[in-house]
């Protein structure tokens, strides 16, 4: 197994996370998580570097995807030498793609065991990319995979400005539009092109239309 290399988790035993820096909003699941963790890290909970003895790991808990993806850049600069997971309450693949941009080493969730969850935080500790394997088709799936046709025209229309840099309002007032009408078609495009924002939108279609 190469460093770096994606790998699934396995059982491993007698292996401990050192100090774990836990970055989460949610007091009751920062608590939770403390308590799953406790028999194998000493969890230092807060928004800033524990001081002391340097993490192993962090682990950072998701909100939405831009959210997640500001935390996660944040944990980076303060931390880059260490290993940061994201925690999600389920499985979400933007939000896993997200934190993978932003240099995460992989993702957990709480539909999880608890074993498998200390399981992936001790291989993300050894540099390890770590990723459930039922999201890791979707995540490696080719971007030409999607597939423009099942877009609208309109909703092609309005997502040819959002490559180009326009704001909603000036897509609308180009289209003779409401708003909230492109805000609308938007949302109906993401869903087809099962992404979050119009950043990976634009990504997406660049260049294809």
């Amino acid at each position: 197994m190469q460093r770096g290399e994606i790998r699934e988790v396995k059982e491993v035993s007698g292996r401990t996370l050192g100090v774990l820096w836990l970055v989460c909003p949610y007091p009751v699941l920062a608590r939770g998580l403390a308590a799953i963790l406790f028999d194998h890290a000493l969890v230092r909970v807060g928004g800033t570097v524990p001081e002391g003895e340097a993490p192993r790991c962090v682990l950072v808990c998701a909100t939405d995807v831009e959210e997640t993806r500001e935390r996660v850049r944040r944990v980076r600069a303060s931390a880059p030498e260490v290993p940061t997971v994201v925690f999600g309450l389920s499985q979400n693949l933007p939000i896993v793609r997200a934190a993978l941009r932003e240099g995460a080493r992989g993702f957990v969730h709480g539909e999880m065991e608890p074993s498998q969850i200390v399981r992936a935080l001790t291989f993300a500790a050894e540099g390890e990319i770590v990723v459930p394997r039922n999201l890791l088709k979707d995540l490696f799936s080719e971007d030409d995979s999607v597939n423009l046709e099942d877009l609208t025209q309109r909703q092609l229309e309005i997502l040819r400005h959002v490559a180009d840099g326009m704001t909603n309002s000036q897509i609308g007032a180009k289209l003779f539009l409401s708003e909230s009408t492109i805000k609308q078609h938007l949302r109906s495009a993401y869903k087809t092109l099962k992404v979050s924002n119009r950043t990976e939108a634009a990504r997406l279609v660049r260049g294809r239309i």
